[in-house]
C-alpha cells in the first residue's frame, strides 16, 4: 500500500512543479522497466493517450478468450505474480468465463502490467511465448496455479522452461523465445500505456471502458457486464 492517503500540507505551487519535472523527466529518458527503460521519447504524450485508448478493445497479435464478436469487452491488467491476480483468476474470472464468455456476451483480454520484479517480466515474456503455438491461455492458467511467494524462484527462467515441457510446447522453439526476451519491450510498453490509463495496481478491469479495481466479488463485474449489455 502507497501512502497517498497520509494528510500532506504542501503548498500547491510546490506540487505543480513536481508535477512538470517528473512529467519531463519521464518523456525525456523513458521509464524504467524490468532493467531497461520503455522507450517513450519517440512519441508525443496525444499519442501515446491513443495507443493507451487502443488497449481497451482489441488490437493486432491479442489473445482473445471467447468470440470476438461478443458485445462486451472484458479487459484485465494483472500481473503473474500478484497474489490479488491469483485469487481473481480463481473467482472471478472463472464465473465471468462459464456465464459470459462461453455464451458468447463477453471477450476476454489479458493486458500485461508487470510491476513486482523480474519475475513478472519473465512470466509475462514466457506466457506470450507460448502463445506463439496457441496456448497462451494454458500457460496463463498454469502461472496462477502454481504462483507462490514474488521473486522468490517460482518463475525462474528455468521453472517457466519446466512449465512448457509440461504443456507440451516445442521446448526449443519455447527456450529460443524466452531466452532472448522476445517480448520483453512489449511487455514493458503495455505496461507503461497501462499507467497512462490509470492503473497503478492490479488487478485493475475494464468492462467497454469502465474501470473496476481490484480482486472484488463477481457481483460488482456482472453488474457492470449487465449494464453493458442492457444500455
Amino acid at each position: 500500500m502507497d501512502d497517498k492517503n497520509q494528510p500532506y500540507l504542501i503548498p500547491a505551487s510546490i506540487i505543480v512543479a513536481g508535477v512538470i519535472i517528473a512529467v519531463a523527466v519521464m518523456y525525456a529518458g523513458g521509464v524504467d522497466f524490468g532493467g531497461k527503460k520503455a522507450d517513450t521519447k519517440k512519441q508525443g504524450p496525444e499519442a501515446q493517450a491513443g495507443e493507451a485508448s487502443a488497449l481497451l478493445g482489441v488490437v493486432e497479435g491479442d489473445q482473445v478468450l471467447g468470440s470476438p464478436l461478443a458485445p462486451v469487452t472484458f479487459v484485465e491488467f494483472g500481473d503473474f505474480q500478484c497474489p490479488f491476480c491469483g485469487r481473481f483468476y480463481q473467482t472471478t474470472e472463472k464465473e465471468l468465463i462459464e456465464k459470459y464468455v462461453k455464451t458468447g456476451q463477453v471477450k476476454f483480454i489479458w493486458r500485461d502490467f508487470a510491476f513486482l520484479g523480474q519475475e513478472s517480466f519473465d512470466a509475462a515474456v514466457a506466457a506470450r511465448c507460448a502463445g506463439e503455438q496457441g496456448k497462451f491461455w494454458e500457460y496463463h492458467n498454469y502461472l496462477f496455479e502454481n504462483q507462490r511467494e514474488e521473486n522468490q524462484g517460482t518463475f525462474s527462467v528455468a521453472n517457466l522452461k519446466n512449465f512448457a515441457l509440461v504443456l507440451n510446447l516445442d521446448a526449443s522453439q519455447f527456450d529460443s523465445c524466452l531466452d532472448s526476451q522476445k517480448y520483453l519491450s512489449a511487455v514493458q510498453k503495455e505496461t507503461e500505456l497501462g499507467r497512462q490509463l490509470g492503473v497503478d495496481g492490479t488487478p485493475s478491469s475494464f468492462v467497454n471502458g469502465a474501470n473496476i479495481a481490484g480482486s472484488l466479488p463477481f457481483a460488482q463485474f456482472e453488474a457492470l457486464i449487465q449494464n453493458a449489455l442492457n444500455p
